[in-house]
């Protein structure tokens, strides 16, 4: 039996190379780690959507349990669940979030 909910956000995983399950929106961030991850992704200037969880609990909680993750924000690159706040910051940091963005095709080297 298939879950409708995780049929949902494999739908937006899969149409958006950059899908960011947060709170909020990326004009409005509604927690602060929401918002670092907006901010990281602002500055490499990669284009990426998002889905505001605190509209819809189904999805709030299903992205939880879609990755087996406690916490939001999420972020998935071309399919691939990157992590939350902290893994992307640490990535950022040290050069590794731009380097795996050039290797997907998302953003050209400096």
């Amino acid at each position: 039996m298939t879950n409708p909910v995780f049929d949902r956000i494999q739908k937006e995983i899969d149409n958006n190379d950059v899908s960011l399950f947060m709170k909020g929106t990326a004009d409005m961030p509604l927690c602060g780690f929401s918002a670092m991850v907006v901010q990281v992704l602002s500055q490499l200037g990669v284009p990426f959507s998002t889905v505001n969880v605190l509209e819809d609990d189904d999805i709030r909680q299903g992205i939880k349990d879609f990755t087996n993750w406690p916490t939001i924000p999420q972020l998935y690159v071309k399919g691939e669940f990157i992590g939350g706040c902290d893994i992307v910051r640490e990535m950022y940091e040290t050069g590794e979030l731009q380097d795996f963005f050039e290797e997907k095709g998302l953003l050209r080297a400096a």
